[in-house]
């Protein structure tokens, strides 16, 4: 049987080999699952247990943000806040779930109708490595505050994560099967989508990834919600505040070493405010400290796979023989480790792997407009439509392109990110249907219409 293999991106060293569960072990997680389902739903104390795993969350985060840097490489200082903020969507979901899920009365002629909201079952969530903590307690919280189960299917390069989170929820006090972990490779995601035993599925990951749920579950007749790539606009126009918008794109574009869907990728600057982002832009990414991400002081870590390396130099170097300039970065960094410069391209546009891929590493690219006409064509010249952003100074210019921008997300003066008071998901070849929220927490349950006839 093939192992797992824990690797710390930042040395390239092996840090635990994980033996995958078996077909019989698989098994056995479904019916605990199954068993569960009923019980759960009906627990009055879903909230409390919630609160509890966020406390654990708080308490130890230190612990948790550890595990995080070493297995995937983030620096530890924005694991941490990742932990805190896995806890802030736990406390959000224990204090809201029993109104968002409040049957709702409707008025007709019948002596009581309603709507209520049940939950589906088993979920399967089939989780990334880039944020391993955050992307699985997104899916997760919503799900069993809505009294579901949740089966975790985590990215094979951050088992330790995987097995970490299950113990959170086991020593929060949640039941057995409520929240189990399956070690298991893709190859196996297909046939547990399909049995019987799996009411729907939730995916975040690569577009092709998100094929391969959708094509098993549809055959399968169940739902599923697809978070998939991005290659979020960010758009800066004349009337803009430069280095406020510089600033925000460093931060954006280069936090996790890039590994973001909802990280800025394509900047989009208009003739008038080009020469003062881009200079804000070049020094706020020279400020930035690669290095060991076990350091408070590290801005910016390894990418978490060689691969990852790998596709960040091919990116690069196809896109500058195609006409993009190098302004920044544009190496691999010499030593140890899967550490990519952070890299900045100017003059760079349609055909450009840059432009037309999704850019998983520390690598913006950057395209003069001369409008707002012509920066919301380049916006939308995307199969994506993840997150946008939009500086400006000008209301109605915010509104215009809010209105108009392909996206599920636009944040105006700021960079996009996940909250879990908002909806958060995408259109186009981004994925469909939404997590967090009120929206968030209905995507996996039975709208059920109940009607009483009067006597």
């Amino acid at each position: 049987m093939e192992t797992m293999e824990s690797i710390n991106p930042a040395t390239g060293e092996t840090l635990r080999t994980y033996r995958p569960h078996s077909l019989a072990e698989i098994d056995h997680a479904l019916d605990s699952a199954v068993s569960a389902r009923l019980d759960w739903q009906h627990r009055k104390d879903k909230s409390g247990l919630l609160s509890k795993a966020a406390s654990i969350l708080k308490d130890r985060a230190a612990e948790w943000a550890a595990l995080i840097s070493m297995e995937m490489g983030k620096p530890v200082r924005q694991a941490r806040a990742e932990v805190l903020k896995c806890a802030l969507a736990c406390d959000y979901f224990a204090a809201n779930a029993a109104g968002f899920l409040a049957d709702e009365l409707v008025a007709t002629e019948a002596a009581d109708s309603r709507i209520r909201f049940e939950p589906l079952g088993a979920i399967l969530a089939v989780m990334p490595w880039n944020f391993p903590f955050w992307q699985v307690f997104r899916c997760a919280a919503p799900a069993l505050a809505a009294g579901n189960v949740v089966i975790l299917k985590h990215s094979s390069n951050v088992p330790g994560c995987a097995l970490a989170i299950e113990r959170i929820f086991r020593e929060a006090g949640f039941p057995d099967g409520v929240f189990s972990t399956l070690l298991i490779g893709s190859q196996r995601v297909a046939a547990i989508v399909k049995d019987r035993r799996v009411a729907a599925a939730a995916l975040t990951g690569s577009d092709a990834a998100g094929r391969a749920l959708s094509s098993a579950a549809g055959s399968a007749l169940k739902k599923t919600i697809l978070e998939l790539g991005g290659s979020d606009p960010f758009i800066v126009m004349d009337d803009a505040d430069t280095a406020g918008a510089a600033l925000a794109a460093s931060t954006s574009r280069f936090q996790n070493a890039g590994q973001s869907c909802i990280a800025a990728k394509r900047f989009i600057v208009c003739k008038g405010a080009y020469d003062d982002f881009m200079a804000g832009f070049t020094s706020a990414a020279s400020r930035l400290k690669v290095g060991n991400p076990a350091l408070e002081e590290t801005d910016i870590g390894p990418l978490a796979r060689a691969d990852l390396l790998e596709d960040a130099c091919r990116q690069t170097d196809e896109s500058v023989s195609k006409g993009a300039r190098i302004v920044a970065g544009g190496r691999k960094l010499e030593g140890p480790g899967f550490y990519f410069a952070p890299t900045i391209l100017s003059m760079a546009g349609k055909g450009m792997p840059v432009w037309d891929e999704e850019t998983f590493c520390p690598l913006a690219a950057v395209a003069e407009a001369r409008d707002r006409e012509e920066a919301l064509a380049l916006a939308n010249s995307t199969r994506y439509g993840l997150g946008a952003n939009v500086w400006t100074r000008n209301p109605e210019t915010a509104r215009w392109f809010s209105e108009r921008l392909d996206a599920g997300l636009v944040f105006v003066n700021s960079f996009v990110k996940s909250d879990p008071r908002l909806p958060f998901g995408g259109v186009k070849e981004s994925g469909y249907g939404r997590e967090l929220s009120s929206y968030g927490i209905r995507e996996f349950v039975n709208v059920k219409t109940v009607w009483v006839e009067k006597s």
